[in-house]
């Protein structure tokens, strides 16, 4: 396994390059499940766990915390707290539980307002069992909350002790330079994670998405890290397209499915076969080795899936390989 920093100053914490997303653990992946895979990635030196307080509620049988008390059902049993760093999310939970969650308009989304961000970061403490949440991101950008006060808000959560690194989701660049200067000039520490979708193949461009890592996004976390900007890690999920990569029966969403990922995928599987590695491999090292490293947040639903994942950890794209496959 191997290890970054997150965060700057007093607050850096290391963690593996690895995270461990948990979204399906106590919903469609069983306990007992759930609890080898967790053992499995701690035994590999993952350091790095991704959940949120809406974690599986569009789910049959799902209430929206399932992941989180999963989470902190394991790290009580198994007395691990201190060798874990915990992320979670809020504000994407249902507004109005009577009506259906869903991601286009109307969103039914909480949103980040001071008193829901508040209030839900300590049910999120306790669901998970803990008394401070290592990362706490805001999980949908709300366009209808003053970026000031949700600023205000996890600046307070981290003056308390609370809450370590703030981070935000689905969010437009534009948005996320204003909060993290907004931040600044509030004298509260600014965003350090930025978790968006990114994987090897590419969206088609699409004016209105703002869940994508862009090059833009990307050249400018590639910028922090230097005095007057603090440091800004972007974590990516859906690395992997939910196995689209792999399995012919996976439909590729999410405006995936089109010429250039096809032939994209064709030069993925050719760089894994040169390199006795797996597609989804080859598209791991291309996440990690990357100019701008990327965490890759990775779900899996049996030990075998988190093996093959954590193979990736180690695994070299040469000059040669990386350009190929960034040719297409």
């Amino acid at each position: 396994m191997q290890y970054r920093t997150i965060g700057d100053g007093d607050r850096a914490v290391e963690v593996s390059t690895l995270c461990l997303g948990t979204m399906l653990m106590g919903t469609l992946t069983d306990e007992a499940t759930s609890f080898a895979i967790l053992d499995r990635f701690l035994e590999a030196g993952g350091t790095f766990l991704d959940t949120a307080n809406n974690y599986n509620a569009w789910t049959e049988g799902g209430h929206g915390r399932d992941s989180e008390d999963l989470v902190g059902r394991w790290l009580a049993d198994r007395g691990v707290r201190d060798h874990v760093r915990i992320a979670t999310k809020l504000g994407a939970a249902k507004k109005d539980p009577a009506l259906p969650l869903a991601n286009t308009p109307p969103t039914n989304f909480e949103g980040l307002g001071a008193e829901v961000v508040e209030r839900q970061a300590r049910e999120s403490l306790r669901h998970l069992g803990v008394d401070r949440i290592d990362v706490l991101y805001g999980h949908v950008d709300d366009l209808e909350t003053p970026i000031a006060e949700t600023v205000g808000a996890f600046g307070k959560l981290q003056a308390e002790g609370v809450v370590g690194l703030s981070g935000i989701s689905n969010v437009a660049l534009w948005r996320l330079v204003e909060a993290r200067e907004e931040a600044l000039r509030q004298g509260v520490p600014p965003y350090a994670l930025v978790q968006q979708q990114l994987t090897y193949a590419y969206p088609t461009p699409d004016p209105d998405r703002h869940n994508w890592a862009s090059p833009e996004l990307l050249d400018y976390a590639r910028s922090t890290g230097v005095p007057g900007r603090p440091s800004l890690t972007v974590t990516a999920y859906s690395p992997l397209l939910q196995g689209a990569y792999v399995r012919r029966d996976k439909p590729l969403f999410g405006g995936y499915d089109h010429p250039t990922t096809h032939a994209r995928v064709r030069a993925l599987h050719d760089v894994a076969a040169e390199l006795g590695a797996t597609p989804n491999q080859a598209a791991l090292a291309w996440l990690l080795g990357g100019p701008v490293p990327v965490v890759p947040i990775v779900g899996a639903s049996s030990v075998a899936q988190l093996d093959e994942a954590l193979a990736a950890c180690d695994l070299v794209l040469e000059p040669e390989l990386r350009a190929r496959l960034d040719a297409v």
